[in-house]
């Protein structure tokens, strides 16, 4: 027989924001569901102070509002999105014709009062994680956590799925929500080391325009500026691992690099802290589902930060599970449901920033032209434009 929701018993490895998430969420769409959530760190451990600097799309912003964890004082709106190239080197004739290759994607287009938010990975998860555990004090008969336990392994069951955390519970189902970064990750199905260096930090910027998030195509990669408070923003400086511009330099010489490279609108960075770097690959399974057991968020793919959707696409998996759950009463038709039902969304992002990232490493001539042509005319194209905003805003629905 298979089981009802009333009866539904459900495992959460990993309490960052898609796992954490998806309990709230489970818990109040499946009322009689029994949740356990899993995860190494100790409760006490202070996630508040993750200093990780996180881009969230308004569909996420909206997904964690609806589960009360959406904290508005502590996250830097995202008014504008400007996209813009430097003039390649075949790009002169292209600049003196159609002017630098640039989009812009505003909220006031798109009637909306900001197409993301940004902030940092301690002001998500210390919201999601106080609500969780208000939660299972109101209701310590269903809803419990395991903080400190961390899981050695998953044994699939018939209708089910054992997890070892010390002591062997049977669950109808188990979701890994730990997927860490590409460095760390046991590879994939799906993997391709860009070899390709992130340099993360946050800048100080002289004149710069209030929520508007800067990516610029550089012939060594992205350049990206998030919107911080108090005239600051989170850099993300992607380059080539085998020709690292970055390396050498000491932050003099960093700062004065980077404002060659960022567009003149973005103002001029006049301070930067010190750098740290992570190299960068895609890194994903064929699918989501294993038995009993489901993959979401980093633990079913990584991404190339080039378009900013990787926790977005994971709180996306999140939500689309607990919907399929509330909608049928049979976890293994709801399992195969939700692998058809995710792959438009999940393997249309996964193919653009991989293409977005491999691009880079092109040595065809005149790629950085051909580049900034498709930015003009999607400037341009203003329907293309607005359908893709809403894309990078709530996915594929």
């Amino acid at each position: 027989m298979p089981n009802t929701n009333a009866t539904l018993s459900l495992a959460v490895v990993g309490a960052g924001p898609v796992g954490l998430s998806l309990a709230l969420h489970a818990a109040r769409a499946l009322p009689e569901a029994r949740i356990t959530l899993f995860d190494a760190r100790a409760a006490d451990q202070d996630v508040a102070g993750d200093p990780r600097t996180i881009a969230l799309s308004l569909g996420s912003v909206q997904l964690l509002q609806r589960i009360d964890a959406w904290r508005a004082d502590a996250a830097q709106s995202i008014v504008e999105v400007h996209v813009s190239q430097q003039p390649p080197s075949l790009g002169g004739m292209l600049s003196a014709w159609l002017g630098e290759p640039e989009v812009r994607i505003r909220a006031i287009d798109e009637a909306v009062p900001m197409l993301g938010a940004v902030l940092s990975y301690g002001a998500i998860v210390a919201p999601l994680q106080a609500v969780w555990l208000s939660a299972c004090e109101r209701e310590p008969q269903r809803l419990a956590s395991r903080f400190g336990v961390p899981v050695a392994a998953l044994k699939p069951l018939v209708n089910g799925v054992e997890v070892d955390a010390g002591i062997a519970e049977r669950f109808d189902l188990a979701v890994i929500a730990e997927g860490g970064v590409f460095s760390d990750q046991v590879r994939k199905a799906v993997m391709h080391d860009y070899r390709q260096t992130a340099w993360v930090g946050t800048v100080t910027l002289q004149d710069a325009r209030p929520g508007v998030a800067y990516e610029r195509f550089t012939r060594h990669g992205p350049v990206a500026l998030l919107p911080l408070k108090s005239g600051q923003a989170a850099l993300v400086w992607c380059v080539k691992r085998d020709d690292d511009p970055v390396t050498e330099l000491d932050d003099t010489q960093r700062l004065a690099v980077l404002n060659t490279l960022l567009h003149p609108e973005a103002g001029r960075v006049v301070a930067m802290s010190p750098l740290k770097s992570f190299a960068l690959g895609l890194n994903a399974e064929r699918t989501l589902t294993d038995g009993r057991t489901v993959r979401i968020g980093n633990a079913a793919q990584t991404l190339h930060p080039v378009a900013g959707q990787g926790l977005n696409l994971g709180m996306r998996d999140a939500f689309e599970l607990v919907l399929a759950l509330v909608h049928s009463a049979d976890v293994d038709t709801v399992l195969r449901r939700l692998e058809w039902k995710r792959a438009p969304d999940r393997w249309t992002m996964i193919a653009a920033t991989d293409f977005l990232a491999r691009s880079f490493t092109w040595q065809l001539p005149g790629a950085g032209a051909a580049r900034g042509l498709g930015m003009a005319a999607l400037q341009a194209l203003s329907p293309i434009k607005s359908a893709l905003a809403r894309r990078m805003m709530y996915g594929s629905r």
